[in-house]
Formats: structure tokens, C-alpha cells, sequence
């Protein structure tokens, strides 16, 4: 079978991506604050996309915590194209950001209930630094908004 190149840009998330981001399970109203602070200059939000200029993967930069460091967060790549590279894309992406603004340090968390995003984060040099119990809106299939609580493994990586 022949392998397909698809070219991807990286690029802000904009108001007008936000219903197309609906397989992300992110509460879009919560987006909608997101895009808020990052026009302010507390974050940045990322999409990664095909020539078509539909995202297909978000994820962003929180520079408010913690000191010296920028967190790494709402990572989401559409299910159908996981492990294809574009968690990687967007990782790196942001790291550049993060490095953009002079701070040497990317931290994230996964939920410990979800081995692959750890794995992927490790491979890309994350390691350790803590755990936290924590919980987050999440938009369900019919549209309502559930409550998810986890416990979360916190990763930091040394940005050179």
C-alpha cells in the first residue's frame, strides 16, 4: 500500500475553528474564553491543519503558571488521525512558543488513566515531576457537559 504525505501547517486557533473542533470533547464555550486569554497575551492556542485549514489537532501554552515555566495543556489530536504524528507536531509547536517567550521550562500532565499520551510525552523527553488530583468540563456525544475527575502524573522537559 502506498504511503500518502499530507503537508500540515501549525497556526492560531481562531472563534471561527471552534465548531469544527467539536471531537476534541472540549467544552466550547470554555474554547471560547481560552481564545480570550490568548488574544490578551496569557497563552497561546495552536491547530494543526491539512491544506484544508480544518484543524485536526489543538492544543496550548498557559504562560501565567507556573514562574519560569509554561504549561502544556487541552492537547487533542481527532481520533481518527492519533499515531500518525501530529501529537508531535503540536508538541513541538508549542515548545517553540514557549522558548519564544524565554522560559526554559515545558511542564503538562496526563491522565494516568491514558497510557499513550505518557508514552508519547516520555519519547519526547518528559519526565516525572509530581502527581495531582484533578477535574475538568467535558462536552459528552449528546452535547451535555459532564464532570471528569482523575488523577494527573505531572511531566516537565528543560527546553535548551
Amino acid at each position: 500500500m502506498p504511503e500518502i504525505v499530507v503537508p500540515l501547517t501549525v497556526r492560531d486557533l481562531t472563534v471561527e475553528d471552534l465548531p469544527i473542533c467539536g471531537w476534541s470533547g472540549i467544552d466550547l464555550t470554555h474554547r471560547a474564553e481560552t481564545l480570550e486569554r490568548a488574544r490578551l497575551g496569557e497563552l497561546d492556542y495552536l491547530a494543526v491543519c491539512p491544506p484544508s485549514g480544518v484543524p485536526v489537532a489543538t492544543g496550548g501554552a498557559d504562560y501565567t503558571k507556573p514562574p519560569g515555566a509554561a504549561t502544556i495543556w487541552q492537547l487533542s489530536v481527532d481520533a481518527a488521525l492519533r499515531s500518525c504524528g501530529i501529537g508531535t507536531i503540536l508538541i513541538q509547536a508549542l515548545e517553540q512558543r514557549i522558548r519564544g517567550r524565554g522560559l526554559r521550562w515545558a511542564e503538562l500532565g496526563v491522565d494516568e488513566n491514558k497510557s499513550r499520551p505518557r508514552a508519547l510525552y516520555e519519547r519526547l523527553g518528559y519526565v516525572v515531576s509530581g502527581r495531582e488530583p484533578d477535574g475538568w468540563d467535558e462536552q459528552a456525544p449528546d452535547g451535555s457537559i459532564r464532570r471528569y475527575e482523575t488523577m494527573i502524573t505531572l511531566m516537565r522537559k528543560e527546553l535548551p
